[in-house]
């Protein structure tokens, strides 16, 4: 390994905040670990498949982008179900019956398809809504797209911003800046410890808030590039654009994430900026849980874990 890869790297492993906890995928392996009510740290672990092993699908460029964020998706709803039935203490554990286990799955699901239907509602149908309610600009493909946008965006930091306000929330976000700042610590080369993950930085140009936001700017472009103007024909293409919009932007965050210099810093400043939403200082407590979540994705071989 070249001198400048021992200092510091560019990792493969992400993260999501849960309740009261951390997932980490990592090349091999995933671990979730959360705080427990009794104050313990409870680590489960899982084998991975994101490096040369993965399947094609999720590295042909373009295509990859797709598979993974669904990827991601359903394992992050998985597990932050799993970490908010382990805030249930175990004596009302106990006394739920296999058919109540049951209901409570089916709920979770129903659950998981409303939440995917009502941000599609909200961020993609809305907005394509509203604005054809504006005649002067209904018409007109290009404007009428980038104002799409700016109404998708305006929602999005408004979402983002309101539910901040939330105290368990709140509590995420700070798990969220703990995921970054161990990250971080952990590409600086350093020792998994609470005093070196606290000098670190919360902020992360491969977060999935800044995803997210590239996935806005990049739908604001393809849909320029539509010819409808009907709202019901725009909506439907957005749909069908969806993937495509995805793999574009995955491209894009992977690029931001991978260089320094001028473009990726122009590109990667409003998701570094919404991070200061998304994101807060932890409490030595969560940045342990970090350290719990991300240790066992670190592969022995550590070149499998550079960029």
């Amino acid at each position: 390994m070249s001198e400048k890869n021992k200092s510091e790297i560019k990792s493969k492993i992400g993260g999501q905040a849960l309740i009261e906890g951390i997932m980490m995928l990592g090349v091999n392996k995933g671990a979730m670990a959360c705080r427990l009510p009794d104050g313990t740290i409870d680590v489960e672990e899982w084998e991975e498949r994101n490096g040369k092993n993965a399947p094609l699908y999720k590295r042909i460029p373009f295509v990859r982008g797709s598979f993974n964020f669904v990827s991601s998706m359903v394992k992050g709803y998985k597990y932050l179900m799993k970490s908010a039935d382990k805030q249930i203490p175990e004596e009302e554990k106990k006394e739920q019956t296999k058919a109540e286990n049951a209901v409570f799955d089916v709920v979770m699901i129903v659950g998981m398809i409303i939440g995917v239907a009502v941000a599609l509602g909200i961020f993609m149908f809305l907005p394509k809504i509203l604005v054809g309610f504006i005649k002067p600009v209904a018409g007109k493909r290009v404007l009428r797209s980038f104002l799409e946008g700016i109404v998708k965006i305006i929602l999005f930091v408004a979402y983002m911003a309101l539910t901040g306000v939330m105290k368990d929330i709140r509590r995420t976000y700070e798990y969220h800046g703990a995921e970054h700042k161990t990250i971080a610590c952990h590409e600086a080369r350093l020792p998994l410890t609470v005093e070196n993950v606290r000098k670190q930085t919360r902020f992360h140009k491969r977060c999935g808030t800044s995803f997210i936001f590239i996935v806005l700017i990049v739908s604001i472009l393809v849909m320029c590039l539509i010819p409808f103007t009907v709202t019901w024909k725009r909506i439907v293409s957005g749909l069908i654009l969806l993937p495509v919009v995805v793999g574009i932007s995955y491209e894009f965050i992977r690029l931001a994430g991978n260089h320094d210099n001028a473009f990726t810093r122009i590109l990667s400043a409003p998701g570094l900026a919404l991070q200061r939403i998304t994101t807060r200082e932890p409490d030595d407590k969560q940045i342990e849980v970090a350290i719990a979540a991300l240790t066992p994705c670190i592969p022995e071989n550590l070149e499998e874990d550079v960029w």
